[in-house]
């Protein structure tokens, strides 16, 4: 008898962009589904030319992305042998125009049930997603596409341009050029502000002990001091005096939670607490979203979405947090604190940033995560869990301190129930107790010392990427997935440097802003930005055509370009020289800038066509061979320290080393600053620090 051989039977396939999310998902979906990822987009407009056909009503020129069509191959494959195709890209505009590509290139009806979304990478939402696949949604897809028509539009035609007439490497942006306006403008308010002068005066006040009262009235009304003859005039006066109880205050006060995570908040926070970049807050915020291997329980994404402006709470998360806070903590915690978000149009797509397992504590699973991953998982948490948790609550107490015709206020408080700071204290706030003793009205205070103290106004801070990212929302320019981008861009353009966490604009960023200020008054221009915004969301939201809101922006981007072409004149720029002589011809060498950064070139050119790194010396010499130490970048563009005697000798150092050995085993210290210290020995096995 015969054989009789069983074709196999097919099994579904589910697209994801990551790989790491393809691994979370797998273990979900079980032995009939097979998951594969794009790894990213597979089809964009060409990065060699404009990709947009200009004569045929700005219809994109879309390709397969070079590099890709091992990944595309294997996608086709696939698909061709799959029951069904699932495309499960990110939830939002770019993961729908990540999916409408896919199907285009695997010849999927993207009208039909193909497409699959999730809020956060657990089995029940996954399994839930399955169960009710949509057709792709067109609206997210022109909105993608007016952005990414847009963006292409401005960049590449003002970015030659700048080329041209400043120095190769440049590019403007419709979203980026308005942030640095921003940084700029913050620069020239604070060399055009003049301080002035001011004096505070306080008085250390003893009633068992000692407390600080602040002088502010005088006959009634707010005071002033705004020199040292008028403040050595009033503690004159006040030392004739005597210091009496005038008015005492009580009161209960509460502070609410806030609420949880937004792309933007996350960010800002991350930034204050953890001094993270916003670029690093997102690559890691990725990571905890995608998935990270937990012991005993395998591969599991440990966050919700993490590109989101809405602060909406499922109810079966809310639920969730409720049981826990009531059961670990006591039913006085929970509260059911209801948010609403910023802007009133903002779309409910997405939830806020919360935890997908609220029972996977921090600490519980630090084992399984990297310092990083841990912090920036722990803020999250915390973050969620604080936001439906009871007010904080504080007895505060003020007392106005009399002295002739002068009024000393002092104020104190005390918590008396923790609420949600049991769990989460926001920023940078200190939660102590500021305790006044027991004051009553009437009662002489003895006085133990006055203080006369000169001030001066101080101007705007400069920003920080937290406060820049604050700014950039409240003004609605960009969307909270651009903003980490963004400032990256303009740091890597050399238009704003970073130091220590500030932002400063160079001379490079203020003549590229005066040029777009001049000739692309409208991209510069913060409202109108925000305004373009609002008309791409309504792309989404409101059934706006896309190439309605490009007709309209680039007939006048036409005519600023053709004006600028004709008017704007070659930058020069002072040559820098590096202080050390061509090796070939002898002549000095300068300091160029390329498309990958600074390097040093002869000044003979075109004769002399020299060229080299330039590397920064430690002047700290290499323990091995004696020859300088000097800062290098790695392939991800991470500083390290290596010595120039490379690849013969192959010492280096993450952190900067100084001219100093450890007393201990005689290896190099470096700088590694903490809490508790500010060097530290290089040798791994030695555990020396020292402040």
């Amino acid at each position: 008898m015969g054989r009789i051989f069983m074709a196999a039977a097919k099994k579904n396939l589910v697209i994801v962009e990551s790989p790491s999310k393809a691994k979370t998902i797998g273990k979900f979906l079980g032995s009939k589904y097979k998951v594969i990822a794009s790894v990213g987009h597979v089809r964009d407009l060409p990065k060699s030319k404009l990709g947009i056909d200009l004569e045929n009503d700005f219809e994109p020129q879309y390709i397969a992305i070079r590099g890709k069509g091992d990944i595309i191959k294997e996608l086709k494959k696939e698909a061709k042998n799959a029951a069904k195709v699932y495309l499960a890209t990110d939830p939002d505009r770019e993961g729908e125009a990540i999916s409408w590509h896919l199907a285009y290139l695997l010849g999927i009806d993207q009208s039909k049930p193909c497409r699959i979304v999730f809020n956060e990478i657990t089995k029940k939402a996954v399994q839930n997603a399955i169960k009710s696949p949509r057709p792709i949604d067109l609206k997210l897809v022109d909105a993608q596409q007016a952005r990414r028509v847009l963006d292409r539009l401005v960049g590449y035609q003002i970015s030659p341009l700048l080329w041209r007439k400043v120095r190769r490497g440049l590019s403007a942006g419709r979203v980026q050029s308005a942030a640095l306006k921003i940084i700029c403008d913050r620069e020239n308010e604070i060399k055009a502000f003049v301080p002035k002068e001011y004096w505070n005066i306080t008085a250390e006040l003893k009633k068992g002990k000692k407390f600080t009262a602040k002088l502010t009235e005088y006959k009634g009304k707010k005071l002033t001091v705004e020199n040292k003859e008028q403040a050595d005039e009033i503690v004159k006066a006040l030392k004739a005096g005597e210091y009496t109880v005038k008015k005492v205050e009580e009161k209960e006060r509460s502070r609410r939670p806030y609420a949880p995570f937004t792309t933007s908040s996350l960010q800002q926070e991350a930034s204050t607490k953890l001094g993270f970049y916003t670029k690093k807050t997102m690559l890691i915020a990725q990571q905890l979203y995608e998935g990270i291997e937990i012991k005993g329980h395998g591969t599991v994404g440990l966050v919700s979405y993490i590109r989101t402006d809405s602060v909406r709470i499922s109810d079966e998360a809310k639920a969730a947090a409720k049981e826990y806070i009531t059961e670990k903590l006591g039913a006085q915690y929970y509260q059911n604190n209801v948010y609403s978000n910023k802007k009133k149009d903002v779309q409910d797509a997405h939830e806020a940033i919360r935890p997908s397992y609220i029972e996977l504590e921090p600490d519980e699973i630090k084992e399984s995560l990297s310092k990083d991953q841990y912090n920036l998982y722990k803020l999250i948490w915390s973050r969620f869990m604080a936001s439906q948790m009871s007010p904080a609550k504080f007895m505060g107490v003020s007392a106005a301190i009399e002295n002739n015709d002068y009024i000393f206020k002092a104020t104190g408080s005390k918590l008396i129930f923790d609420g949600f700071l049991k769990v989460y204290s926001p920023g940078k706030d200190d939660d102590s107790d500021k305790l006044l003793p027991h004051l009553e009205k009437g009662e002489k205070l003895e006085l133990a010392e006055l203080l006369s103290e000169q001030n001066f106004t101080q101007p705007p801070a400069r920003f920080t990427e937290a406060s820049l990212v604050k700014d950039l929302e409240e003004k609605d320019i960009g969307r909270p997935s651009t903003y980490a981008p963004i400032i990256a861009t303009i740091i890597d353009r050399k238009y704003v440097t970073r130091e220590k966490k500030t932002l400063t604009p160079t001379e490079l960023g203020f003549i590229v802003t005066q040029m777009m200020e001049d000739y692309f008054k409208e991209i510069v221009d913060t409202g109108f930005t925000a305004d373009m915004e609002d008309k791409l969301d309504a792309v989404e939201v409101k059934d706006v055509e896309w190439k309605d809101i490009i007709r309209d922006y680039y007939g006048t981007l036409e005519k600023e370009l053709e004006v600028a072409d004709k008017e704007i004149k070659k930058v020069e720029f002072e040559v820098e020289l590096t202080g050390e002589m061509c090796e070939k011809c002898g002549k000095p060498m300068a300091i160029k800038h390329g498309r990958f950064g600074e390097f040093a070139a002869c000044t003979g050119y075109p004769e002399c066509k020299n060229t080299k790194p330039i590397v920064k010396s430690t002047d700290v010499k290499c323990p091995k061979c004696g020859k300088d130490i000097v800062a290098r970048k790695s392939k991800t563009g991470r500083v390290f320290y290596g010595c120039s005697g490379y690849p013969e000798c192959q010492q280096s150092y993450w952190n900067k080393p100084i001219d100093r050995k450890c007393p201990k085993c005689g290896a190099l210290l470096v700088e590694k600053k903490t809490k508790t210290s500010k060097y530290a020995c290089s040798n791994s096995e030695c555990d020396y620090k020292e402040e």
